[in-house]
């Protein structure tokens, strides 16, 4: 009897660690990309113009959601139309499943929301500090989203979130 309990006990505490992960509370990556720049075009000598400095369209303070995490999130145009969300400063938790969202819902609140709505997924978080960025796919309606929000989709639930309306 005693170890028909043993091993009950030890597959409850085996199945709790490969589905919580709690090593992630004691883990972080960091990572410093450059902002992005347009595609250079035409002669390659040329003085780069006030152009090559991309333009905000917006820029938004992450609020805590289910885990503390601070940052700017913003918005940006290049000159040759590409589109971008840029985390700056960001600073949050490791998890499992981490993704990087614009959503329609506003920040703040429920932490379980953002996933109510529409969202558009722009990848994997690259890393939990740092400043990083994700390319917005070509056409997508800006006007339509009003948070960034780093997503964990094994618990469904955001770690933070910022604002970034257009509208």
């Amino acid at each position: 009897m005693k170890r028909a309990v043993l091993v009950v006990v030890v597959a409850v505490l085996a199945i709790g660690v490969w589905q919580f992960e709690p090593w992630r509370l004691f883990t972080s990556s960091e990572i410093d990309e450059a902002v992005p720049t347009a595609h250079p075009t035409g002669n390659a000598t040329a003085v780069p113009s006030a152009a090559a400095t991309p333009t905000t369209l917006s820029t938004g303070d992450f609020v805590d959601a289910e885990h503390d995490t601070s940052g700017t999130a913003r918005i940006i145009e290049l000159a040759d139309g590409r589109r971008f969300l840029r985390l700056e400063g960001l600073a949050s938790s490791d998890g499992p499943d981490l993704h990087v969202w614009l959503s329609d819902r506003k920040p703040g609140g429920s932490w379980f929301k953002y996933d109510d709505g529409e969202y558009l997924r722009l990848g994997e978080l690259k890393a939990t500090h740092g400043n990083q960025n994700y390319p917005i796919p070509e056409g997508a309606d800006l006007a339509a989203y009003r948070s960034a929000v780093i997503w964990c989709d094994k618990f469904n639930v955001a770690f933070g979130a910022a604002p970034v309306s257009l509208a």
